[in-house]
């Protein structure tokens, strides 16, 4: 009998698979659309999608940001990180606004309060929920609301200027921005393995659409030692567990790196700035993708036609020899036609080796 369990972790060892694993997310007013067509927004099951994420329970306790925004009142709320979020003029696009941006010292930046993401109760049932998706012949994934991500938090509550300058010029702020973070992350990682769950994500977009956002020498020095300890946070507890590591952009002169400190997974390879199928022929020995399909060009502006022919071909070519979870490279936008989606889907579901 055919498992899509079995199936997915073949191509991660970088075996053939009999079947490609293929994974999509839609963004708010899309899934609005599907659930207005279909009465459900179980969007995953309907399309017959493999993968599950599962998230920690919501917090019960939100801390006092206010003060850290003294200047700025017209917030439309504020994270349970404390990262201040202006609504945009577009879906949900947001502006954000850093709590931490006026600092001035190290200490602040240990006083600040973080969120209860490491009590008990976040973590309660989600053993037994991982358990359930397995018996179910899914692969699950840590959800959103625990990302293990160092970098991109750590800006978001800095602010991204700041935090590049304080790294430029070895500020302690820098360290403490990213410590801080790192002690809460390290253990949310070790979590998740104990609990069973198939891949963790981890990830910090540190790429652009023509070059990294800092030198590859700036990234060895703040993160690289970081992420290798949150990586090896969970593959302690569990070595089987695979690392899925997340960055937009040109990351090519990092990836030997990422698989350095105990990457399994790249995402998204995006194909504006990476050619998946020369990414494939340089790391694919030691390395599986996930992605490889345009969400700038391919699904929104492409024919069906053209989903089902970029998708033969990265499925051929990028994922030959296994190593490929055939996915968009960021969740669907507005502007994709269901017609795209569809195409994507029967294309990966049909395809056989």
């Amino acid at each position: 009998m055919y498992s899509q369990r079995e199936d997915f972790f073949k191509a991660m060892r970088r075996e053939q698979p009999e079947r490609i694993p293929f994974y999509f997310s839609l963004c708010e007013s899309l899934e609005e659309e599907f659930a207005r067509k279909h009465g459900s927004r179980d969007y995953l099951a309907h399309y017959g999608v493999p993968f599950r994420e599962v998230n920690i329970n919501p917090t019960r306790h939100q801390n006092d940001y206010y003060g850290y925004f003294a200047d700025d009142r017209s917030l439309d709320r504020i994270t349970e990180w404390g990262l201040g979020l202006k609504q945009g003029s577009l879906y949900h696009f947001a502006q954000f606004i850093s709590p931490m941006k006026q600092f001035d010292s190290a200490d602040q930046v240990w006083e600040f309060p973080l969120p209860d993401v490491l009590e008990p109760y976040r973590w309660e049932g989600l053993e037994k929920q991982i358990a359930k998706h397995k018996d179910a012949d899914m692969i699950t994934i840590s959800g959103p609301d625990a990302y293990i991500d160092i970098f991109e938090p750590a800006w978001y509550l800095r602010g991204l200027e700041n935090l590049l300058m304080d790294m430029m010029s070895d500020d302690p702020i820098a360290e403490a921005c990213l410590d801080r973070i790192l002690g809460v992350k390290r253990e949310m990682a070790g979590r998740y393995a104990a609990l069973g769950v198939d891949v963790i994500i981890y990830g910090d977009d540190v790429g652009t659409e023509r070059a990294m956002m800092m030198s590859a020498d700036m990234w060895r020095k703040w993160l690289k030692p970081r992420l290798r300890e949150v990586i090896r946070a969970a593959k302690d507890v569990n070595p089987n567990v695979l690392c899925y590591y997340h960055s937009d952009g040109v990351i090519d002169e990092i990836i030997g790196d990422l698989i350095e400190v105990g990457v399994d997974i790249l995402n998204p390879v995006q194909p504006e700035c990476m050619d998946p199928i020369k990414i494939k022929e340089r790391f694919g020995g030691e390395l599986s993708f996930w992605g490889t399909l345009g969400t700038q060009t391919t699904m929104p502006f492409g024919t069906p036609g053209d989903v089902r022919r970029v998708c033969a071909e990265m499925i051929e070519q990028a994922g030959k020899g296994g190593g490929l979870v055939l996915a968009p490279t960021h969740l669907l936008e507005p502007e994709v036609p269901w017609e795209n989606i569809e195409a994507f889907v029967e294309t990966a579901k049909s395809y056989r080796f």
